[in-house]
């Protein structure tokens, strides 16, 4: 395994692993600076294309926007999701990995678990593709979202489910909107580290969209902190362009040739 690999593990029960979101070169340089892995997310389905959810994503939109990520990405561990449909059985799966790390030479895939496609991970593994769960509200086989583990027999359902994808070869997994208690036994159960997004701080690690944290994509929901208004700056800049072009301010000599 890898270097970075060892280093995202031997971060467990030890230090917090940070991880955001990036779909562009840009963006990727400024989070790559502190982040430990950075993710390019199916999430770009709601955040650049106004989509109402992933389902729609294609290989080759994660494809071009991870090409600009990895421009961008120089020490951290860099995780492409694979879309919907991508990885319908392993055969499949293992064709569009392949193709993912070769275009893109990202140095990991995620996949959302449906609890049928433990197989796939295991296969994917054994090829020496490295792989990140995700359990919990999974956007790409549950329309409605729920918070996970409110209850014992669904607790213990997540339990399994998480086990299986460690036992399968994973290196990490997501866990997403699961309640507190249930997040926190499954990191304490699990030996690879837990990446939570709304799921406490009883996990290894936390992930954010990146829009979200900046004030930009317009969604705030509880699990979120918004850490900048960019919203407002950008549309602030915006208007001071826009009336110095109407007032003839804007360009001057200096910025003519």
């Amino acid at each position: 395994m890898k270097k970075k690999f060892l280093n995202i593990l031997k971060k467990k029960n030890k230090t917090k692993i940070v991880c955001l979101t990036s779909y562009s070169k840009n963006i990727s340089k400024i989070i790559d600076k502190y982040c430990d892995i950075t993710l390019v997310g199916d999430s770009l389905a709601n955040v650049l294309y106004g989509m109402e959810n992933t389902h729609k994503v294609s290989l080759g939109m994660m494809i071009n926007h991870a090409k600009s990520v990895r421009k961008g990405v120089k020490k951290s561990l860099m995780v492409v999701d694979m879309p919907k449909g991508s990885y319908k059985n392993t055969k499949e799966a293992l064709k569009n990995a392949k193709k993912i790390i070769k275009e893109t030479k990202c140095d990991a895939i995620k996949i959302e678990s449906n609890k049928k496609n433990y197989n796939i991970i295991k296969n994917l593994v054994k090829s020496k593709i490295q792989v990140m769960g995700h359990i919990g509200f999974t956007p790409q086989f549950k329309k409605k979202f729920n918070i996970e583990g409110n209850d014992y027999a669904s607790k213990r359902k997540l339990i399994k489910e998480a086990l299986e994808i460690e036992r399968a070869g994973s290196f990490s997994i997501v866990l997403e909107c699961i309640k507190k208690d249930t997040s926190k036994k499954i990191s304490e159960i699990l030996k690879i580290p837990t990446i939570g997004i709304g799921s406490s701080i009883n996990c290894d690690g936390q992930v954010l969209v990146t829009d979200d944290l900046l004030g930009m994509s317009g969604f705030y929901p509880r699990f979120v902190k918004k850490y900048a208004n960019l919203n407002f700056l950008i549309e602030k800049a915006v208007q001071r362009y826009s009336k110095d072009v109407k007032n003839k301010n804007f360009p001057k000599s200096k910025n003519s040739f």
